[in-house]
């Protein structure tokens, strides 16, 4: 197949200077956004305790334990602001993202320490078991660094059951083991409740020499005999208890290696427990890429630095779809599907370090005269029409047949509308690319370059997708709402003033109330606040986009759990006729 692809078409062309003049304000704009975002960030990683004052109590952070974990240069967090419960702490108590451990990628996930001694808090179940969907669709081992106290007591009643709580965790564990997926766990501190459950539900346990797992800590034991109410005597008595249960902790060491055996690994030092679990990935299944490669790894043949020029940050101006993706794939190269049909959406094969991949994104700007065919009105990128619906389902379609991964990068206003656009079926088109997006069984992952909007948002491979979708990245210009907040104020009150109008009545208060709305939608679809309510899995700068690209890459394809020989592929076929 190498006449396909190594020979493939190039894309974009060099910037001139006169267009970054032209776009220097928006480059800014979008670079002090970033700026703010990973301001937010900071504040997030740097909550809780000193790292100086765990490393005084002869501990690691997480943050140091991953330094050490993972290899060098490959850490791509997720959810880095997620904080659904909106915590007052800022942050749900894990650390997650993709990485490398000695070669291999992998799903890794560790608790802070530096808060609560890692303990389980609001919105934590739900992050969790998102990282367990990733595991779960790129087929990749996790990793778990365990330090977890249990559960935050005065607010256990926010996340401790229910269908999605603290225990769906220990499930998804045996459904990933069921799935033939390994767990690996390098287990530190006290891990009492909860926290035991944490540490035994991994496949294998690699523990710290000073760390225990329990059914019930020390604090519990000594408590487990109330009266209903507590007086001088009794704290006397719980005082007593909890010394005695703090000096000798149950679930040590010496009952889970020599007793139990649960741990399979007991080591010293801290450092020696991550050696060991980087060691032992070695031993879990991964193809080298070389066997899925179609051509050599190549970097963009244009700078990665030209997307703050090329993206604008204001939502109204235009830009050149395939110019962004020159600067995102190997040597600029591409097939493209169907380049005379549906002009509104790019679909087309490229390559990110030599491996194929199936790329689906918005074009903007407007489109050819007489299109949509259907109708008596001009299209407009960022919109989806009758054809562009229809290629796209197409070509997810054949890309499930070849077994290509897909990306997919997202700036739409949505789907077009009126009694045309429903004769032309769009509404049943849409549905029919959910289910061909659906039957693919295909990983896949999203970047929402500026606008996710409308239903057009789940029908470009949204995170609504959840069996297909890996995760989802935003940059500095995403903006995510159903509709713009002038729509949704005019959608919303028009009634209203037709009313007030009729009437007589001033029309001021309810204008009011929709400048109102038009302030909630744009304060309630920013970068931040996306990242903050899990709209997004990470926001990420634009020079960091080619990163992600390439852990999606390599990690899909690391062990697909189905594949299609490569000189069986049609789709290349069917591009060059």
């Amino acid at each position: 197949m190498h006449k396909y692809f190594k020979n493939m078409d190039v894309l974009g062309k060099p910037l001139k200077d006169k267009v970054r003049d032209r776009n220097r304000d928006s480059a800014k704009t979008l670079q002090k956004q970033e700026t703010k975002i990973r301001e937010a960030k900071d504040q997030t990683r740097q909550f809780g305790l000193s790292a100086e004052k765990i490393n005084s109590r002869g501990q690691l952070t997480i943050w140091q334990r991953l330094e050490i974990l993972v290899d060098k240069d490959t850490w791509r967090p997720l959810h880095t602001l997620y904080n659904p419960a909106d915590n007052s702490d800022c942050t749900t108590n894990v650390v997650d993202g993709l990485a490398k451990i000695n070669g291999r990628w992998a799903v890794v996930i560790g608790f802070d320490n530096k808060y609560l001694a890692g303990a389980w808090v609001p919105g934590q179940p739900e992050n969790i078991l998102r990282v367990t969907d990733l595991a779960k669709r790129l087929n990749l081992p996790l990793i778990w660094v365990v330090n977890c106290s249990g559960v935050k007591l005065p607010e256990q009643e926010k996340f401790y059951a229910g269908r999605r709580c603290s225990g769906t965790t220990f499930y998804r564990h045996a459904e990933l083991e069921q799935m033939g997926i390994p767990i690996l766990a390098g287990i530190y501190g006290t891990n009492p409740a909860g926290g035991g459950y944490q540490a035994a539900s991994p496949t294998i346990l690699f523990a710290h020499q000073s760390c225990n797992i329990a059914v019930g800590g020390a604090g519990i034991v000594s408590g487990m005999n109330p009266r209903g109410y507590f007086d001088s005597q009794s704290a006397q008595e719980l005082i007593d208890a909890a010394q005695k249960h703090q000096a000798s902790p149950p679930g040590t060491v010496d009952i889970h290696c020599d007793e139990t055996g649960f741990f399979r690994f007991v080591f010293d030092k801290e450092e020696e427990v991550l050696a060991a679990m980087r060691e032992y990935m070695k031993k879990l299944p991964a193809y080298d890429l070389d066997f899925f490669r179609v051509d050599d790894p190549q970097k963009p043949a244009l700078p990665t630095d030209d997307l703050y020029t090329l993206l604008p940050a204001n939502p109204r101006r235009t830009y050149v779809f395939e110019e962004i993706l020159a600067r995102l794939v190997d040597a600029s190269h591409h097939m493209e599907f169907r380049p005379d049909y549906g002009p509104e959406v790019y679909t087309g094969i490229v390559k990110i370090n030599g491996l194929a991949f199936g790329c689906i994104g918005n074009r903007q700007g407007l489109l050819p005269r007489g299109y949509p065919e259907y109708a008596d009105y001009p299209g407009i990128g960022g919109k989806l029409y009758r054809q562009g619906l229809i290629k796209m389902s197409e070509f997810v379609t054949l890309c499930a047949r070849d077994r290509l991964p897909i990306i997919w990068f997202q700036d739409t206003s949505g789907v077009d509308v009126g009694n045309q656009a429903e004769k032309a079926e769009l509404l049943g088109l849409g549905q029919s690319l959910i289910y061909s997006i659906q039957q693919t069984d295909l990983p896949m992952m999203l970047v929402t370059l500026r606008k996710g909007s409308a239903a057009a948002h789940y029908l470009l491979g949204g995170p609504t997708a959840n069996r297909q979708n890996a995760f989802t990245l935003g940059t500095a210009a995403t903006e995510i709402y159903v509709m713009h907040g002038e729509t949704a104020a005019v959608a919303a009150y028009t009634r209203r003033l037709i009313k007030d109008h009729q009437a007589g009545k001033s029309l001021d208060p309810t204008i009011e109330k929709m400048n109102e709305l038009v302030e909630k939608y744009h304060e309630t679809s920013q970068p931040l606040f996306c990242a903050k309510t899990g709209l997004l899995d990470e926001v990420t700068n634009l020079s960091e986009i080619r990163g992600y690209l390439e852990a999606f890459a390599e990690s899909a394809y690391q062990n697909p759990r189905s594949i299609c020989p490569q000189h069986n592929m049609i789709l290349p076929r069917i591009i060059r006729g």
